[in-house]
């Protein structure tokens, strides 16, 4: 089995410094089944929710223990894959994440390949959502809104004002005396 990749392999980095960056992970909108084969030659199925060349999520009937060495097999766009995965602490009862801890270079060539093909299905949205953070992180800091709030006083002090005035001259018309 070939060494595993590292995070920052050949996909884009987005700006992020290569020590700081996970792999890559793909959300899998469709169902994606996979079959966990046991030592002991036991099978059961999965869907997989989320792919990484790193590991995953398995959605399971029920979770394995934890550290369990599988055969991972499941169908990309660009073929098979087949691993060895080591189960972690479940997230929730039917929630299970894993790693790989062996992928023949195929297997891996196929896996990053379907990831970076999604990813660049998402590349525009992706430019988009850089170029409005850019432009976030270069805004001034927020101006104070000192004007609107002396417009705001005066605008109410020119209407008490107009209100004395206008009840005066009420009372002036009617000749009645505030005494």
């Amino acid at each position: 089995m070939n060494a595993l990749p590292q995070p920052n392999s050949d996909l884009p980095n987005h700006g992020l410094p290569n020590y700081d960056r996970r792999a890559p992970r793909l959300s899998l909108s469709d169902i994606t089944h996979a079959v966990l084969r046991f030592e002991d030659g036991h099978r059961t199925q999965a869907q997989l929710e989320v792919i990484s060349l790193t590991g995953g999520m398995l959605s399971m009937p029920k979770p394995l223990d934890r550290e369990s060495r599988v055969k991972l097999m499941f169908v990309t766009p660009t073929g098979p894959v087949l691993g060895t995965a080591e189960m972690l602490k479940p997230v929730s009862w039917t929630q299970q994440p894993f790693r790989f801890v062996g992928l023949e270079g195929d297997d891996q060539r196929r896996l990053q390949e379907s990831i970076q093909s999604s990813f660049g299905q998402v590349s525009k949205d992706q430019e988009w959502i850089d170029k409005f953070r850019a432009a976030l992180d270069h805004q001034g800091p927020p101006r104070r809104r000192l004007f609107s709030s002396s417009l705001a006083a005066f605008t109410l002090a020119l209407l008490s004002l107009g209100s004395a005035i206008y009840f005066f001259s009420i009372f002036n018309t009617l000749n009645i005396h505030l005494r």
